[in-house]
């Protein structure tokens, strides 16, 4: 599919992957549509690329409506969605209070929360894009209307000690791309998911540097953390390429997580 011309929605586009995505994708001519909570960053974002910003809480059925209701009216129907939106949290299922020796018993809400973002969030986003991506011609010889690529992680296959809720979010977007891929394939939409290693988020960013440079000597090669723009390259590749479906990609550097 070629980039130039097309709508593009990126959930989680205020910062991290999904910054880095938007703005690749505007780079080539997409109209962009950043989904996001944060409104200060995210306005910040779509008017430095010249899109749009549409605040959205992907566990909200209404606000994911209402997200993309918005982006249409400026840009039209989406052909291109990217789901980036995402949350990490570290829990062991059984916890012992160092002082006390009291065991803890894993707070649910955080599991919940990790499904509801991670897991349901996307496919709730897909849902809504793919049904009025269905809507529009096909383009080129081939019958493409649309392509959708999902954000797992490496976590979905090496889960750490403490990523039980948020392996098993990310293992659900890899389960699920075939299927979706297999769901919406006689329309012309195309479904991919990458699975990121250890990136340089936002998140990572705060830590010292010395923890840095130790999570990039764990990769390896090349040696280092993964960047922004890097995940932003393979999801345009992605969009780019016609014959790329129904593909989970791992982009780690070779790294298999140690249990910690």
């Amino acid at each position: 599919m070629n980039i130039e011309g097309i709508a593009a929605v990126v959930t989680g586009a205020a910062s991290g992957l999904g910054e880095a995505t938007a703005r690749a994708l505007a780079a080539k001519g997409a109209k962009v549509a950043v989904f996001d909570r944060d409104a200060d960053k995210g306005e910040k974002v779509a008017s430095e690329i010249g899109g749009i910003f549409c605040e959205c809480d992907v566990t909200s059925d209404e606000k994911v409506a209402a997200a993309f209701a918005k982006a249409r009216a400026a840009h039209g129907q989406e052909r291109v969605l990217v789901n980036c939106a995402g949350v990490a949290n570290a829990v062991k299922t059984v916890g012992r209070d160092k002082a006390t020796g009291e065991i803890k018993f894993y707070p649910m809400h955080q599991f919940e929360l990790a499904i509801a973002i991670n897991l349901v969030g996307s496919f709730r986003c897909i849902a809504h894009s793919a049904a009025g991506v269905v809507t529009l011609d096909p383009l080129g010889p081939d019958g493409e209307r649309g392509a959708i690529v999902n954000t797992a992680s490496v976590a979905a296959e090496d889960g750490q000690i403490g990523q039980a809720a948020y392996s098993a979010s990310k293992g659900g977007v890899l389960a699920m791309t075939l299927p979706i891929a297999r769901d919406v394939m006689n329309d012309g939409v195309r479904v991919n998911t990458i699975l990121p290693g250890v990136f340089k988020t936002p998140m990572v960013a705060m830590m010292p540097a010395n923890v840095q440079e130790a999570l990039g000597a764990q990769v390896p090669f090349p040696k280092r953390l993964g960047q922004a723009d890097e995940y932003a390259r393979l999801a345009c590749f992605i969009v780019e390429t016609p014959y790329l479906n129904a593909e989970s990609i791992r982009l780690d550097g070779g790294i298999r997580m140690a249990p910690r």
